[in-house]
């Protein structure tokens, strides 16, 4: 029976590099392979090969050499210091670095992943999966830890509220990238509370487009984003990782075009123009344009589809062909996005972006901008264009009878009404509905139960095709058939494993800001939306560790001080819904037929008067909340405070010693005789003394000055019986 302890503890492995050759002939991938094990033990490394699934091997990877592995972390956090990411020097020797702050397990992988991957010249292997002479390297993980998973899991479900320590947890395990992910969405689902509270209250007492609930969910908004840098700051400092965004990473796509050396430094420094990078930028706009027109018109296509088939058709079929515009924005929306997506990589690549973390912040405001059309389009559409103007835009949508015609018994059936069409008030509140209830229900199941069946089938058809190949002869059970028998459970995991997607945190913090955008942006219309997040929210932090655990390979760790761009993303939502929630309180007042009852009759100037005032308030609050968290004092900054003091008292012993502030003792104790006034005398005859010698022996000590001035304070003071005239 395979050892159950060496299961759980991995072994000591660190990391498996999955190397397949499918497509490569035998001589260049026993070539290849030869090479790698060269370059992994180059950086001192030692690895052990099993037969992997599908031709390929893992290669298991661990430290072979302590020592070279201290001076690594030695390295790396002198590097930090040199930044301004360490307050204080490490210590000298490298063991003592070690041993004088714990060497997580995040950070001891992040170092081992460096020297795989970084480059040779800063002490790595170069090893780039998938990339030049390493494109027979698939991956490159860490294992899950079993163990751990499932006591995170099973505590995680009996907890409404996670604690920082909760937090210092997935930080130590996965990196500070994935725990800022966690963070935000714990103090997202925690600042819900209050909305939740208030939008049911508003929802019972005051109902939809309530300009009490407008001012309040703006004023929450800016609070959030606001009280969540604090919060950045403070995680930041507690983790060590304030200002790391700094220590840039250079990409090894960026092709420079010419080579200066530094005025002070002397290195020479790889340069792109600016200009150019600028030029380059500048085909956003057409990207922007043509991904605006596209998305837009297949929505807007499929909007006036839905509002035909909906309000205008009336013949046979039609409780079935109203969902033929979900079936169209289904199929159709997701393929436009990721053509969309490739064209956006590929201009970000075109940029040339000489740091990782500039490439990925491009990157992300370009998908961004994807994400907003697809995602609040349609909404924007109902609200901005089929109320105010639906009664002259209705007419003109028998262009869409196409659609329906097959279906229809008589023509009468297609026809759009000329005159007396009435908009459905209650549409753009069963949008809202849709997008932040059922869409966060299907968004659930397509993240973690489809991607359960999925593996699960898959791993069903491979038993079966085995079992199927066995039977005839073959050899179904080939890639097991040389495990060690102790080595049988672990190896079959491991196999499992490599098999997994890579998990991207991205895409979860991405999801959780188009959420916060329906809030910022359409929550007016349905009081009750952060209610369904709350809710949302608390099912989705266990559901993404049950993800990480379960469906992804371990992520390798990652470190940052922040949410990167997606802070931006907020603050910008966060402003836009001071403008589109003003706009919406007005335009469906009255019950959804804006503020005389006559949608067409909507005054141009009042709209355009009441945005300017929401905005302006808007940018009024964000100031005063800005000041207000500002003046309030936080556990990191008091951290940071002491850890600067005790860099500066650290400093003033080494240089001057402990006592460098104490009075001397023999000063204090020197007394003036007799004996000591003729040495001072006999002194002054054996050299040539002036005016500047008689000036400072007049007065020998502190305390003959002290007598002296108290004296001189004696004779100079006014007499009682002067001062009372």
């Amino acid at each position: 029976m395979a050892d159950k302890n060496a299961l759980h503890s991995n072994f000591d492995i660190d990391y498996v590099i999955n190397y397949r050759f499918t497509d490569t002939n035998k001589t260049e991938a026993q070539d290849g392979f030869s090479a790698l094990m060269q370059a992994l033990a180059r950086v001192g490394l030692a690895t052990e090969v099993r037969n992997g699934d599908n031709c390929s091997l893992l290669i298991f990877v661990k430290i072979g050499s302590d020592k070279r592995f201290a001076h690594q972390v030695y390295r790396s956090r002198v590097k930090d210091w040199l930044h301004g990411v360490r307050a204080a020097e490490p210590a000298k020797e490298t063991q003592e670095t070690i041993s004088g702050q714990d060497l997580t397990e995040a950070e001891r992988l992040r170092i081992i992943h460096h020297l795989i991957t970084g480059p040779v010249d800063d002490g790595g292997a170069g090893i780039v999966p998938k990339e030049g002479r390493w494109k027979n390297v698939e991956s490159i993980f860490p294992l899950h830890d079993h163990s751990f998973n499932k006591e995170w899991i099973k505590a995680w479900s009996t907890t409404t509220f996670l604690k920082v320590e909760d937090l210092d947890q997935i930080r130590d395990r996965f990196g500070e990238k994935i725990a800022f992910y966690f963070a935000f969405t714990q103090n997202y689902f925690a600042f819900l509370i209050f909305p939740a509270a208030f939008g049911f209250a508003s929802w019972v007492l005051l109902g939809s487009f309530s300009p009490t609930y407008a001012l309040v969910n703006g004023l929450w908004c800016v609070t959030l984003v606001e009280y969540w840098k604090r919060q950045e700051l403070d995680l930041s400092v507690r983790w060590g990782v304030k200002g790391v965004a700094g220590i840039q990473k250079k990409r090894r796509e960026f092709q420079h075009e010419k080579e200066i050396q530094d005025p002070v430094t002397g290195e020479t420094l790889h340069i792109f123009p600016a200009t150019k990078r600028l030029s380059r930028q500048l085909l956003q706009i057409p990207f922007a344009v043509l991904a605006t027109l596209a998305l837009g018109t297949l929505i807007a296509t499929c909007f006036g589809i839905e509002i035909f088939l909906s309000e205008v058709y009336n013949g046979p079929g039609k409780s079935l062909l109203v969902f033929l515009p979900t079936g169209l924005l289904t199929t159709l929306v997701p393929t436009l996005t990721a053509m969309l997506t490739t064209v956006a990589t590929r201009l970000n690549d075109y940029e040339n972006w000489e740091t990782s973390e500039s490439y990925e912040s491009a990157l992300t405001q370009k998908i961004f901008v994807l994400n907003f059309i697809t995602s609040y389009l349609p909404i924007f559409l109902t609200a901005f264009v089929y109320v105010p103007f639906g009664s002259l835009v209705v007419p003109y949508l028998d262009i869409f009878s196409l659609t329906a015609r097959p279906f229809a018994q008589e023509e009468k059936q297609l026809q759009t009404p000329k005159a007396g069409f009435v908009i459905n008030p209650s549409r753009l509140r069963n949008q809202v509905i849709y997008f932040t209830v059922t869409a966060q229900v299907v968004n659930f199941a397509l993240e973690t139960i489809v991607p359960y069946v999925k593996r699960r089938s898959f791993s069903k058809y491979q038993e079966m095709k085995s079992e199927k190949a066995a039977k005839k002869g073959g050899a179904g059970s080939g890639v097991t058939i040389d495990d060690v028998p102790e080595e049988a459970d672990f190896l079959k995991r491991v196999r499992k494993e490599a098999e997994l997607d890579v998990y991207d945190v991205a895409t979860d913090l991405r999801e959780m800001v188009i959420q916060f955008g329906y809030l910022s942006l359409f929550s007016v219309v349905w009081p009750l939306t952060p209610v369904s997040f709350i809710i949302n929210n608390w099912i989705e932090l266990r559901s993404d560790a049950v993800k990480i655990c379960v469906e992804m390979q371990r992520p390798t760790p990652h470190r940052a001080d922040s949410i990167g761009p997606w802070l931006d993303s907020l603050e910008f939502l966060a402003w836009l819904g001071s403008i589109t929630t003003a706009a919406l309180t007005y335009l469906f007042s009255n019950n959804g037929l804006g503020p005389d009852g006559t949608p067409a009759a909507i005054q141009g100037w009042a709209l355009l008067l009441t945005v300017f005032f929401s905005e302006h308030i808007y940018l009024l609050v964000r100031w005063g909340v800005r000041l207000a968290i500002s003046k309030i004092d936080s556990p990191g900054m008091e951290k940071e405070r002491a850890e600067r003091f005790m860099v500066r008292k650290r400093y003033l012993q080494d240089t001057l010693g402990d006592d460098v502030l104490d009075v001397p003792s023999g000063l204090m104790e020197e007394k003036i005789t007799r004996a000591s006034l003729e040495e001072d005398a006999r002194q002054s005859s054996l050299r040539t003394t002036g005016p500047r010698d008689h000036f400072w022996s007049r007065q020998k000590t502190w305390e003959e000055s002290a007598k002296v001035g108290v004296n001189l304070i004696e004779k100079m003071s006014p007499k009682e019986g002067k001062k009372q005239q």
